[in-house]
């Protein structure tokens, strides 16, 4: 009997197929671990990992206030409070969180953190919800309190389930004095302490770090401290992607790690293709980078990892999006889906996992949003309403294992298990050059990406195929599934009525679909015009 791989041919070719990850699948983000104890989220979250397919969930905020688990006092709520005389910790709301993932169907990619308020040296130091940020008081009291925490998951869900979960040393520490107030020094003497904690709990549970964020082109980070003196001329460049661009701590990370024999069992860090960097008057510029810098970086970092003492590290982007702004209105469009359809085709065989931050607009490190297309990370809003991107990932998500072809616009798949046949394309307009869609504080700004051009033709021969199997394609583009255009076209309420917003989820999902089917021949001739910022899917039913 013939295989699968001689029969099937691609515009006349026998397919050389291989791997394709699927690292969009992987591991989702979201705001902080109490905002998982909403019935919104739970219901978004289970949808997500039903229909995108998310394996695990990474979020901020563990150990914060909010989900009591270190208990320093008695709690009376009234009158005096009571010190207990040794501290305590409980577990009953990460409990509901964490039962409520696995139930789920997904695991969670730990970030632990932030520093409880009887631990840290310096408190309310980020967000709206005031999250601790900085070293802790005492470190004995900080590794006991995870050591604690996963020996009470081992105990609730058993070694084995645990091994399988991913345990991330805080969020990007090199963001002083926001997301940390300590020095790059202290925060590798936290990952010592946390990695070695663990490891005595379990040697086979994989810890990494160091979580930092973005890529830089000058030695603001080489110190203890972010100095901005450093930025002036990344400010000031007339070309800032001719500049060498570089991943934060990583290397230090690394080569502090290997003088210690710490293990290393991945690596993460976060990669928006942006920076804001300080010119000499000391004013902010805002630096959108090109089309192809997660596809660059990746490629480099994945050669220091291969390069250092941890060679068989994974690589891990725990947060990444078209921007770093939670108040991005690009994150609402069809341009975004657009992007990240192209980056995440790029960049596949690059990392285990590149983690979509985030899913839902339940997401409150600004507070609730103002509207219901705000800009926010999600690939939801916060009334479950699908953008463009959660589209785009759904499309993704449909695609096999195997890659049979993989073009400038696209790809073909087949799955390994069925042998089914899927595709994406997409259509990022040429007038976009080297371009990333940028930013946008309003929606009506985003709108001047729609006026670009031209369309795209796709043309392919799928053959080998069984006579009379059918196929779907969906296609998304400025007509079908925008729902921040339709909600533009409404005059933007803030405050949509019940009507309107029924209205508006039926537009987000109202995307262009139609069926083919193989003829007598066996070959499927796909010849389709894509308008600008397209994204279709054809899948095998």
């Amino acid at each position: 009997m013939r295989t699968f791989e001689t029969r099937i041919r691609i515009d006349g070719e026998s397919p050389a197929e291989k791997a394709l990850p699927h690292v969009w699948s992987e591991c989702a983000g979201a705001g902080r671990a109490n905002e998982a104890l909403r019935a919104d989220w739970q219901r978004q979250f289970a949808e997500a990992v039903d229909t995108l397919g998310f394996r695990y969930i990474r979020f901020h905020g563990l150990f914060h206030d909010d989900m009591f688990v270190y208990r320093g006092t008695y709690g009376s709520g009234f009158g005096p409070d009571t010190r207990l005389e040794t501290p305590v910790h409980t577990f009953g709301y990460i409990d509901k969180v964490f039962d409520f993932i696995l139930e789920a169907g997904a695991r969670p990619f730990v970030e632990l953190g932030f520093m409880p308020r009887e631990l840290a040296t310096q408190t309310e130091t980020l967000f709206w919800w005031r999250a601790h940020c900085s070293p802790p008081k005492d470190m004995d009291r900080w590794t006991e309190l995870v050591t604690r925490t996963v020996e009470h998951w081992i105990d609730r869900y058993g070694l084995a389930e645990v091994r399988n979960w991913r345990f991330e040393v805080w969020n990007e520490p090199n963001l002083v004095p926001h997301f940390w107030t300590g020095t790059k020094t202290e925060y590798f003497e936290l990952y010592e302490q946390t990695v070695e904690a663990i490891k005595r709990v379990d040697p086979e549970l994989p810890v990494g770090g160091p979580s930092t964020s973005v890529f830089v082109p000058d030695d603001r980070y080489k110190g203890e401290f972010e100095d901005r003196s450093k930025t002036h001329e990344t400010a000031e460049a007339e070309d800032v992607d001719a500049l060498d661009w570089r991943p934060v701590w990583i290397e230090d990370f690394l080569a502090w790690c290997e003088e210690r024999a710490l293990p290393v069992d991945f690596l993460t860090t976060h990669l928006y293709p942006t920076d804001y960097a300080f010119d000499s008057s000391g004013e902010g510029v805002h630096i959108s980078r090109y089309a192809d810098a997660t596809l660059d970086d990746l490629t480099l970092l994945r050669k220091l990892v291969a390069d250092s003492a941890y060679p068989d590290a994974e690589i891990h982007i725990t947060e990444w999006s078209t921007t770093p702004s939670s108040r991005d209105r690009m994150h609402d469009t069809v341009f975004a889906a657009a992007s990240i359809t192209r980056s995440y085709l790029q960049c596949a065989a690059l990392a285990d996992s590149i983690s979509y931050w985030a899913f839902t607009d339940v997401f409150e490190e600004g507070g609730a949003g103002i509207g219901p297309f705000h800009g926010g990370f999600g690939l939801v809003n916060e009334a479950g309403i699908h953008k463009p991107t959660f589209h785009a990932l759904k499309m993704l998500h449909r695609l096999g294992d195997r890659l049979l072809l993989s073009t400038p616009h696209g790809a073909v798949t087949r799955d390994s298990q069925t042998s089914a046949v899927s595709a994406v394309f997409f259509n990022y307009p040429d007038d976009m050059g080297t371009k990333a869609i940028g930013s946008a504080d309003s929606y009506e700004a985003t709108r001047a990406l729609a006026d670009l051009g031209p369309s795209r033709r796709i043309r392919h021969s799928i053959g080998g195929l069984e006579p009379g199997t059918a196929f779907v394609a969906e296609i998304l583009d400025w007509e079908h599934g925008n729902p921040a255009e339709a909600w533009y076209g409404l005059g933007s309420p803030i405050n949509p009525s019940r009507e309107q917003s029924r209205y508006l989820s039926e537009v987000a999902d109202a995307l262009g679909r139609y069926t083919l089917t193989v003829p007598e021949s066996g070959v499927l001739e796909l010849d389709v015009e894509l308008q600008p910022w397209a994204v279709m899917s054809l899948t095998q039913i």
